[in-house]
Formats: structure tokens, sequence, C-alpha cells
């Protein structure tokens, strides 16, 4: 994970606190999922105290976004190492696809965050902003130099509902790969 936090810039021994706190999140989102998770379990889980863990996160949900925040910039842009005979629907579905995969290997993250994400504290909004910023970049650069920004939005509008709709138990991850990719055709031509 990053040294950087949303909140603060941090010494080494405060990046290796904020890094134990996220991990014990990730572990108790794995067993008690986001109703049973509090910010005081995952401190005590951390073994660090509540305090320091409300420090550098002001809320569950503001935990649970910036894990997410991380582990989506720490996955390497795929449309960046696509083939570059790729055409842009082809390369949107490659970015879909990646994203699929990211949140079908925590899917416990997944749905946790799209609670989370629907909090009103500024923390939570600047991490929804970075969020769709990453996802924004990500499929800008998929359609290339001459992308239509209406194409564009269109195609975080059918993200962000892929991500409420498994998020809220519509519909299964294990399907939204394809639907995104049926999605994406409907939108971009071929």
């Amino acid at each position: 994970m990053s040294a950087k936090a949303t909140r603060r810039e941090l010494n080494a021994r405060q990046a290796e606190t904020v890094e134990r706190v996220a991990l014990a999140a990730r572990e108790e989102l794995r067993e008690v999922g986001f109703d049973g998770l509090t910010v005081r379990s995952v401190a005590g889980r951390a073994a660090v105290a509540p305090a320091t863990a409300y420090t550098y996160f002001s809320s569950k949900n503001h935990l649970i976004a910036e894990i997410f925040w991380r582990r989506l910039v720490e996955r390497p842009h795929v449309e960046s190492m696509a083939n570059s005979k790729l055409s842009p629907t082809e390369a949107v579905i490659a970015v879909f696809t990646d994203l699929v995969d990211f949140i079908k290997d925590e899917p416990e993250l997944a749905a946790a965050v799209t609670s989370a994400l629907l909090g009103s504290d500024p923390d939570v909004r600047e991490l929804r902003g970075l969020i769709g910023s990453e996802i924004n970049n990500r499929l800008t650069t998929a359609l290339g130099p001459d992308g239509d920004p209406e194409v564009l939005a269109v195609l975080n509008i059918i993200w962000s509902g892929a991500l409420l709709q498994v998020g809220m138990g519509y519909a299964r991850i294990e399907r939204m790969g394809e639907r995104l990719a049926v999605a994406t055709r409907m939108v971009l031509p071929t």
C-alpha cells in the first residue's frame, strides 16, 4: 500500500501502522462482513489502540473506501499494457474484465465498498472522487485519444451501476464481466 493516506502524509512508522490496520480490516471483513466490522474491532486485531485507528480512519466507511482505493491503484493498468492492435471496444472490455476480476477476488470488500462509498463524511467523499478518477482514467486510456466524452460518461455509469448491483446482491459477480462486455458493445462500435 501507499505511504500516503488520503487524510495526511505519513512517516515510515505511521505508514506501517496504517498498513497493519488496513490488513486487519481486510481479515475482519472476510470473517464478519461489513455489518459486523467496527473500527474498534479492527484496531484490536491490528494490536493498536482504537484512538490510533481513528487517527487515520474517521469511520468504518472511510476505512473500507480507503482499502478499496488502495487495492485499486495497486492493480496494473491493463489498458496501458494491452496490445496496441486492440480496438477501443476491446480495450474497454479488458478494463472491465480486470475490474470484475478485482472484485471477484475480494467479494466482501466489493460488497462493503458499495455501502461505504454512499457515506457522507468528507474522507469518503474524497475517496469517492479518487476512485472515480482512477476508473475514469483507465477508461479514457482504453478509449484512446479520439474517445467521445459522452461515451466515457456512459461507460462510467455502466461501471458504477455494475458495482452497485453486485454490492446490493442483485447481480452475481460471476456474470458481471459478460454483462459489462455486452453493454460496452452496445455503446461502442466494434
